[in-house]
């Protein structure tokens, strides 16, 4: 949707916005340069029946312009920044406009043109109030012979009319809600124009119809949540207790997202219902909602030191995120190790807010940046047609990151003398290999990458045929990560099954997550074999030993264990097998399966985050592994507790790394781990774990 202003004298003004239909460039991502994009024209035609045009055309990255006028004309060259003109006979051409970029790499667009004299006529007016954001008014004109509107919207002081192309919307924001008189004036090329005026009540929004922005993933001990959908909030909060205020309470729904919302707020109390010890977290975090409150006082309750409080500066109509550090309340005499209720104060005594994720925090434990490279891949590179890899040899990129509306950048960054890609701010990001020449990936069965994030919440990859139209399924398709782990690196392959997309000419790849910060390495397709059983090693670890307790691997030094597969009633067989000098657990008939370290000498992996082993198997449904703590009596929850694979991939090496924190276990004296299958066939290796 675009709003565009223009003051008119002599002439009237067509300006618009043109999709690229063609790229032609064939420079690699490290000269680092592309072809023009953004390109777009303002077409100015006068309103004299002669048809003269004036042609403005722009675009990033752009020195010149060849404007192909469609009429048979000779071709038209303009610098950047400057305008061409032509008369056009009354008629309907296809005008094209080739950008010409610094190095000779261009883009061209082009736009259907409709000229004629005469007045504009069967005129349809569209208005209406914006769904999304409060006070805006959206206008969508159609009418034959025209080609442009103007919209007067009707607000004291503003008679500068918004422009709009015929079939586009336009849109203004008042100041107020009421009743105005909005005028809309169709033009062509023709003296004679077409009007159409209403009385619209133009309306406020007065609820948040979007959630605030979802908090990163935090380990449990980072965070204490009072009410958040995003963390597990203490048990028996009280939002609504009778402390005589005229305030009312509800709760709504946005988007599957639970907010509180307090109306006629004069004052507002919370009770905890237990005693909380913040001491340990730093801020204090509250997302904050209004129409009508230019500011809220917020109070933190000890049941020792009593209240103290802070003044917010409140947005209208937008959510306003506030990390508010605890100091701000200690500074004050507030003790934050008996913290027990919440009070919110209306400086006005009214008003209406929404409030949502509410908690305590300290800076996450989680790593922000990967202090070691990405596991080394194994594949021959026979088999491999390598997108980014130090381990292969890459096929050309024409682009990488290009300008798409995304919000990510993207860096190089050198780690262990490994290059690594560092997205940040990643939305979205394409990849594109050769348009003139896609990639083959025909023969090929899986797609990998190895991803570290502190932060993301979704992960996706989308395969992309250009040849095909929108909304055919086999142009593009994309598969999301499953679950995500953060702060260590993980390593993806998803069956080339999985995308509906046609794989025999692949264009764009593009990586899709939640804003996030991600680190992106060795994304490379490939084929292993019939898929029955492994024909390379698992990739190799790159973890230091100082960081691993290690329980199978042959990169590490691995503590002793006492029993491994002992007969415990299971129907699993054990066999150990090499691979290029690599050992390689070979389970049969899985269904369990334990390993004893030591019960005198249990192993503590206090302080560790993760687990990780790699599996191999060709019909596996379910694979599970179980950490326990024989100290404790069977029934309690730190005795034991499995975890299962999110999704099961068959017929190549898969990595798994689950946070230890998803386990109950006490994990201080761990003297038996259990792996349980459907039946089958498991084979594992690098089972150890690590920061």
């Amino acid at each position: 949707m675009k709003t565009l202003k223009y003051i008119f004298r002599l002439s009237l003004v067509f300006f618009f916005f043109i999709n690229c239909t063609e790229d032609n460039n064939d420079l690699s991502f490290i000269d680092n340069v592309a072809a023009p994009s953004n390109v777009s024209a303002l077409f100015q035609i006068t309103q004299d029946n002669t048809g003269l045009v004036t042609i403005t055309p722009n675009a990033e990255s752009a020195v010149s312009y060849n404007i192909t006028l469609g009429d048979g004309s000779e071709v038209i060259n303009v610098k950047q920044g400057s305008s061409g003109t032509h008369v056009y006979a009354e008629g309907s051409y296809t005008a094209k406009i080739e950008a010409v970029g610094i190095t000779g790499l261009t883009t061209e667009v082009s736009k259907d043109i409709v000229v004629s004299f005469k007045a504009p006529e069967n005129l349809e007016v569209t208005i209406e109030n914006d769904a999304a954001l409060t006070k805006q008014v959206n206008v969508t004109v159609t009418a034959d012979f025209a080609m442009f509107y103007e919209v007067y919207f009707g607000e004291a002081g503003n008679d500068e009319p918004v422009l709009g192309n015929i079939g586009e919307t336009v849109s203004y924001t008042y100041q107020e809600v009421g009743t105005y008189t909005i005028r809309i004036v169709a033009k062509g090329g023709a003296i004679e124009t077409t009007e159409y005026s209403q009385e619209f009540l133009v309306t406020a929004i007065l609820q948040p119809i979007t959630n605030a922005t979802t908090p990163p993933r935090r380990d449990a001990a980072d965070v204490i949540s009072i009410y958040s959908d995003a963390y597990t909030s203490i048990s028996g909060v009280n939002f609504f207790p009778n402390w005589g205020q005229a305030t009312t309470y509800t709760q709504i729904d946005v988007e599957e997202n639970n907010i509180i919302q307090y109306g006629d707020l004069n004052y507002e109390g919370v009770d905890f219902g237990t005693t909380i010890d913040a001491s340990a977290m730093e801020y204090l975090h509250i997302d904050v909602w209004t129409a009508d409150l230019a500011s809220l006082e917020i109070f933190p309750i000890s049941s020792g030191t009593g209240e103290k409080s802070v003044v917010k500066n409140l947005v209208a109509d937008e959510w306003v995120s506030f990390d508010i550090p605890l100091s701000d309340f200690t500074s004050q005499g507030l003790s934050m190790d008996d913290l027990f209720q919440f009070k919110f104060v209306s400086p006005t005594g009214t008003g209406t807010i929404f409030l949502d994720n509410i908690y305590f925090y300290k800076p996450s434990s989680i790593p922000t940046e990967p202090i070691v490279k990405a596991p080394t891949p194994t594949a021959p590179q026979a088999n491999v047609i390598s997108i980014f890899s130090n381990a292969y040899t890459n096929v050309a990129l024409s682009e990488v990151n290009p300008n798409w509306g995304q919000s990510t950048t993207l860096s190089s960054v050198n780690i262990e003398s490994n290059t690594t890609w560092l997205y940040e701010n990643l939305n979205y990001t394409g990849l594109v290999t050769d348009y003139g020449n896609p990639t083959d990936l025909t023969g090929k069965t899986f797609v990998h990458f190895d991803y570290f994030t502190p932060d993301a919440t979704t992960l996706g990859l989308k395969l992309v045929n250009t040849s095909y139209a929108d909304g055919n399924a086999l142009k593009e398709d994309i598969e999301f990560v499953s679950s995500l782990s953060l702060g260590t690196w993980v390593s993806v392959d998803i069956p080339l099954s999985d995308f509906s997309t046609d794989i025999s000419g692949i264009t764009q790849i593009i990586f899709e997550s939640s804003t996030a910060k991600v680190y992106i390495d060795n994304l490379y397709f490939y084929t292993n074999g019939d898929g029955s059983a492994p024909t390379v090693a698992a990739p190799t670890p790159t973890f230091s030993a100082s960081s691993v307790v290690s329980i199978f691997s042959d990169a590490y030094t691995n503590v002793a264990l006492s029993e491994v597969n002992p007969n415990w009633g299971q129907t699993t067989t054990l066999t150990t097998t090499n691979i290029g000098g690599n050992n390689i657990w070979s389970y049969q008939s899985l269904n369990y399966t334990g390993i004893v370290t030591s019960y005198d000498n249990p192993t503590n992996l206090s302080g560790l985050k993760y687990v990780h082993f790699d599996y191999f198997t060709p019909d596996a449904t379910t694979l599970g592994l179980k950490l326990v703590n024989t100290a404790y009596a069977d029934g309690n929850a730190l005795k034991e507790d499995i975890e299962y694979v999110t999704s099961i991939i068959k017929g190549t090496w898969v990595s798994v790394d689950i946070p230890l924190a998803n386990y109950s276990t006490d994990i201080s004296a761990i003297s038996q781990f259990v792996f349980e299958s459907s039946g089958a066939n498991v084979y594992i290796d690098n089972f150890y774990f690590h920061n």
